[in-house]
């Protein structure tokens, strides 16, 4: 969530107040950037626990000491830390998937190596399964967000303090039609979203009980404010509905130099320019208006697939970033993938993800639901073959051939492992050092470095709603 752009600490530079025209060319030309798919990205939050007792909070001044060790690595990925102290890594753009999966592992290892020498280790789950939302960062735009989250409920404050990610960053496509065009890919992120949500759901558990859902952090991101995460509407081109959603969606705050940020209500950022009070906005307002925005897929000059839970262990990030390359960046995979997801249109009906019913199917049920599996079934089937023809290392492909035999062949997900939260409790099931177990179907293939967690165990029925929420 830090934002990367000028002004973003609260110093305004210079610059002339935006107009509306100005604002809308700006949106259309900086978020959707086109041209033949070339790079890859990959942003990877993590919680930080104890490594021998992950139920117990970190205190403040151990997390600190961690955290200032942990900066002074030389790291080639960005390094930032969330409002409840997660850890977030975000690689630099890579020319291929390998580049940067080997960038990335050797940021990742340096990184745990410096927190094991604390005693802690990062842990991939969606949502923190024992800790309430604590924020641990007392900065204005902090305080800022949390007061505007607030508004709609306590989902804001548990996806701030206590969520966690794999964000897989690709190329916005190119500018012609076709399997690789820019509006195909935005039509085909909004529905194989969902396969990737119910395929990688992985926090069934917060503070402490099971809430009903297999991505509880997913429920948690459809119970924040609609107008700030919620999908644009889906009927129109996508530079135009994009820069009507952003231009439409409320101002989170208004920065200033000194005191508190204000946190007007209701005041869209049109709204904003139109009056200019409390002051004309200007082009780095835009910026930052756009980091306050959480749909499921962002635009951002690329997209940011923003979906999928954490995953468990030290190779479970690999196969959401290199499923999802494989599948929009492989033409062959993409036109694939494109027919197998197109009937979950039907499902999805006209709501907005993650508001619509394929997205709560996926967080509630993962691969449980029949209509996802087969998606998925059909989508993980094509990434193999696609990672091949794309140079990925025999050790990728397993990792996710892997979970495929493990997972998606069984209409299982990363959720079903977890028995309960005082079952989470050993160590070595969330840093993947240790102990394994096979899921009842049976012995799956295990990758290098992988483990495996403890035996299935179903869901209740669920209440409807998230725990926090």
């Amino acid at each position: 969530m830090a934002p990367d752009i000028p002004g973003a600490t609260g110093s305004r530079p210079a610059a002339a107040p935006l107009d509306e025209t100005g604002a809308e060319d700006l949106l259309r030309g900086i978020c959707f950037k086109t041209g033949p798919p070339r790079t890859v990205g990959v942003e990877l939050e993590w919680l930080i626990h104890d490594r021998e007792h992950p139920d117990l909070p970190v205190g403040q001044e151990r997390l600190d000491s961690a955290v200032e060790a942990v900066r002074a690595l030389p790291l080639s990925a960005a390094l930032t830390f969330e409002p409840g102290g997660q850890l977030e890594l975000s690689s630099q753009p890579a020319g291929s998937l390998m580049e940067c999966v080997e960038t990335t592992a050797a940021d990742l290892a340096a990184v745990r190596a410096s927190l094991g020498a604390a005693g802690l280790a990062p842990v991939g789950l969606g949502v923190d399964p024992w800790q309430p939302p604590r924020r641990r960062l007392r900065e204005p735009r902090y305080e800022a967000m949390e007061a505007a989250l607030d508004r709609s409920g306590p989902a804001g404050r548990a996806m701030m303090c206590t969520s966690a990610s794999v964000q897989v960053c690709l190329d916005a496509g190119e500018e012609e039609p076709g399997p690789l065009g820019y509006g195909r890919r935005w039509q085909l992120a909004h529905l194989l979203g969902a396969v990737l949500v119910a395929a990688f759901a992985n926090s069934p558990f917060q503070q402490g009980r099971r809430t009903g859902w297999r991505s509880t952090r997913q429920a948690l991101w459809a119970e924040l404010d609609p107008g700030r995460a919620l999908a644009p509407d889906g009927g129109h081109a996508p530079r135009e509905a994009w820069a009507a959603h952003v231009l439409d969606a409320a101002v989170m705050c208004i920065r200033c130099e000194a005191g508190p940020w204000e946190v007007p209500e209701g005041l869209t950022f049109r709204e904003w320019i139109r009056t200019g009070a409390p002051r004309p906005p200007v082009r780095a307002d835009l910026d930052y208006h756009l980091t306050t925005l959480f749909p499921p897929i962002r635009p951002r000059g690329h997209l940011e697939l923003r979906m999928i839970d954490a995953q468990n262990g030290p190779d479970g990030w690999l196969v959401p970033l290199a499923v999802a390359t494989a599948l929009f960046d492989d033409p062959e995979a993409a036109e694939t993938v494109y027919r197998a997801v197109k009937p979950l249109a039907e499902t999805a009906g006209t709501a907005a993800p993650p508001r619509n019913p394929l997205w709560t199917a996926a967080a509630r049920d993962g691969l449980a639901d029949p209509e996802l599996r087969a998606a998925a079934t059909g989508c993980f089937s094509a990434a193999l073959p696609a990672l091949e023809r794309m140079g990925a290392s025999q050790a990728v492909r397993d990792c996710v051939a892997d979970f495929t035999d493990r997972y998606v062949a069984r209409g299982r997900c990363p959720a079903d492992d977890l028995t309960d939260p005082g079952g989470l409790t050993d160590p070595r099931l969330l840093t993947g050092t240790g102990a394994s177990a096979d899921p009842p179907d049976g012995p799956a293939r295990t990758a290098p470095g992988s483990v495996a967690g403890p035996p299935h165990s179903d869901l209740p029925p669920h209440s409807g709603k998230a725990a926090s929420a």
